[in-house]
C-alpha cells in the first residue's frame, strides 16, 4: 500500500479550518473529495498541522495511503484537476516511506504572520492580512519577541480549549521585520499550542503600538495566566509556511 506525501497551499478564508467537519467546507474535506473523484477510494488523510478557520498555508504537508500505486506526478495532476474550483493547490507530490507520518515525523513547523501597516485598507488582500492603521514599531516588537525564544510554559499564549498535554514548548525563532508597508512576524518551533502564534502576535502588536514595553511582554509570559495575554490576532494574516522533517 503506497504512501504519498503532498505539499499544498490554500486560502483559508474559504474554509472552516483544515480538519474535516460534517456539513462544513474544510481543506481536508476538499482534498479527500478530490482523492475519491480521482481514484474511487475513500481516503482519510493526515496533516502536519490543523489550521484554524481563516488560516492560510503555503507549505502544509499531508500524507495518505492508497490501495493502488500511481505515479506521484499523476496523483498531483489529478488532484489539481479535481480541485480546480477550490482554493487549494497541490505544489508537490512524492511517494513516502511507509513509516513516515506528516504530523508525528515532523521536526519543525514555521509560521508567518502578515500585518498590513498603513492608513488605507487592503483592496486585493482583504482576507489575507491583518490591517493596522496606526504605525507599528517593528524594531521594538522584534526586541521584545526574543523573550519568547527558548523553552517556556506558554500558558499565557495558549487557547483555553487547547488539547496539548503540556503548556511547555520550545520556540526556536521569533522574528519581526518591516517589509515596505508590511510588518511580518516569523515563528518556528517543533510544535505549537492551539492559537499560540496568534496570541503571541496580538501581544507583540501591543508592544508595537507603544501600549506595552518589552518588560510587559516578559511579565505576561512569566504570569502563565491566559488572562495576561493581549488581544488575539485575527486568523486572516496567519500562514503555515513550512514543515521540516529530520
Amino acid at each position: 500500500m503506497p504512501r504519498y506525501r503532498l505539499t499544498v497551499e490554500y486560502d483559508g478564508s474559504a474554509y472552516n479550518g483544515f480538519q474535516v467537519q460534517l456539513g462544513q467546507p474544510t481543506v481536508q474535506g476538499a482534498i479527500e473529495t478530490a482523492l475519491t473523484a480521482f481514484c474511487g477510494e475513500t481516503v482519510r488523510l493526515f496533516a502536519a498541522g490543523r489550521t484554524d478557520t481563516g488560516v492560510h498555508a503555503t507549505g502544509q504537508v499531508i500524507g495518505f495511503d492508497l490501495d493502488k500505486a500511481w505515479p506521484a506526478r499523476t496523483v498531483m495532476n489529478a488532484l489539481n484537476a479535481h480541485l480546480v474550483e477550490e482554493a487549494v493547490s497541490v505544489l508537490d507530490c512524492i511517494e513516502a516511506d511507509p513509516e513516515w507520518h506528516a504530523r508525528f515525523s515532523a521536526t519543525g513547523r514555521r509560521y508567518l504572520y502578515r500585518i498590513l501597516n498603513r492608513p488605507g485598507p487592503p483592496a486585493l488582500e482583504a482576507s489575507r492580512v491583518w490591517h493596522m492603521k496606526k504605525p507599528l514599531d517593528a524594531g521594538a516588537m522584534h526586541a521584545a519577541a526574543q523573550a519568547l525564544v527558548g523553552r517556556h510554559d506558554f500558558t499565557t499564549f495558549r487557547d483555553v480549549n487547547c488539547q496539548s498535554a503540556s503548556p511547555e514548548k520550545t520556540l526556536d525563532v521569533a522574528a519581526v521585520e518591516r517589509v515596505g508597508e508590511e510588518v511580518r512576524l516569523t515563528f518556528a518551533a517543533r510544535s505549537f499550542l492551539h492559537r499560540q502564534v496568534r496570541s503571541m502576535t496580538g501581544s507583540l502588536v501591543e508592544v508595537g503600538l507603544g501600549r506595552w514595553s518589552a518588560d510587559d511582554l516578559k511579565a505576561a509570559l512569566d504570569a502563565r495566566d491566559r488572562s495576561a495575554c493581549g488581544p488575539v490576532a485575527p486568523s486572516d494574516g496567519l500562514y503555515l509556511t513550512g514543515v521540516e522533517y529530520g
